[in-house]
């Protein structure tokens, strides 16, 4: 498929007339699925990309993180969002600098240059960032099979498990010491028709009502989803969870390349087969949950990226100074018009 020819599409045309987009971009290239080779015929076609930053931004008083169009499913980050995301080695926008040469729409000179210098970005933060990523969408597979197999009682300690973890998030961002301190924990249940639930002791004080608003908003929507059972499509939610599986093992993959061979690899085209057959459902059992076979596989990657974490030549962090380099450099030219 030719995907350039999207932009001569009238849907598109706000990328070549928004201000912000249009000559200023450096590069768009596919996301999602297509990006990795695992589409479908049910398949979206996401972009992707990054432009540079306005004057204004820059050395004026306006602000820009980044362009969302819904309707084309289309993400374009500022720059210096994209850097910061980068220097974490996000799996979302480290994916961006690994596309075939052929996945991108647009590359211009300095969307080229940053293309070149990819490797800045890659450090043992990856073991972090993609590790993390692969947890959370395990939790995603492990909370939806739970949701439609367990016994109640059986339901309500995984919801305590996920809902933990939630905490443990949101522990790493929002310190609570001298603030308070909140408990949960399993007893005998006093809701109707329920054997056991969870419950919780909080004891606070001047915290901050945006933090703790932003708690039980994260601990709500984990027992939300446990509350969808009985309401579910089955062959929509067995396509989900196909995905979210074959996203699971793409995660691993691409983190041991990242690790072992220094290399972003987003089209995981020697890798289709597994990916491909995982999200078709040939893991997955007749009852919803995934085979022997399944885990086996994920026992397997989870090891493999274990040791590459262990094993690795990268950093511990990007180079700071190379990365500000670049960024003058970019900004620069943001600013001018011109590349020193």
């Amino acid at each position: 498929m030719n995907f350039k020819t999207l932009l001569q599409q009238p849907e598109y045309e706000f990328i070549k007339s928004n201000e912000r987009l249009g000559k200023r971009i450096m590069l768009l290239g596919i996301g999602g699925s297509y990006a990795y080779g695992t589409n479908n015929e049910n398949s979206d076609i996401d972009l992707r990309g990054v432009t540079l930053q306005l004057p204004s931004d820059l050395i004026g008083l306006t602000e820009f993180e980044q362009y969302e169009d819904t309707t084309t499913d289309t993400v374009i980050y500022g720059f210096n969002k994209l850097v910061r995301l980068l220097l974490e080695c996000n799996p979302n926008t480290v994916e961006i600098l690994g596309l075939d040469e052929e996945q991108y729409l647009i590359k211009s000179r300095l969307g080229e240059e940053l293309l070149d210098n990819s490797r800045l970005f890659l450090s043992k933060r990856a073991i972090k960032s993609f590790g993390g990523y692969a947890d959370a969408q395990l939790r995603r597979l492990q909370n939806a099979i739970a949701r439609d197999s367990l016994p109640q009682s059986e339901k309500e300690k995984h919801i305590l498990k996920s809902v933990t973890s939630a905490m443990e998030d949101f522990n790493r961002r929002y310190s609570m010491q001298n603030t308070g301190s909140i408990r949960l924990y399993i007893d005998k249940a006093v809701t109707q028709d329920m054997e056991t639930e969870i419950f919780v002791d909080a004891q606070c004080s001047h915290f901050p009502l945006r933090k703790y608003a932003d708690l039980w908003s994260s601990m709500r929507s984990v027992v939300r989803e446990y509350d969808k059972i009985g309401k579910r499509n089955k062959k929509k939610d067995d396509n989900h969870l196909n995905k979210h599986a074959m996203h699971l093992i793409r995660l691993f993959m691409m983190g041991i390349d990242i690790l072992e061979k220094q290399q972003i690899r987003t089209h995981r085209k020697d890798d289709l087969p597994i990916l491909l057959a995982i999200r078709r459902g040939d893991y997955m059992l007749p009852d919803g949950t995934f085979s022997t076979a399944f885990y086996e596989l994920l026992e397997e990657y989870e090891r493999r990226f274990e040791a590459a974490a262990k094993s690795t030549t990268l950093p511990d962090n990007p180079d700071r100074n190379a990365v500000e380099q670049l960024v003058e450099r970019v900004n620069r030219f943001a600013v001018t018009g011109e590349l020193l």
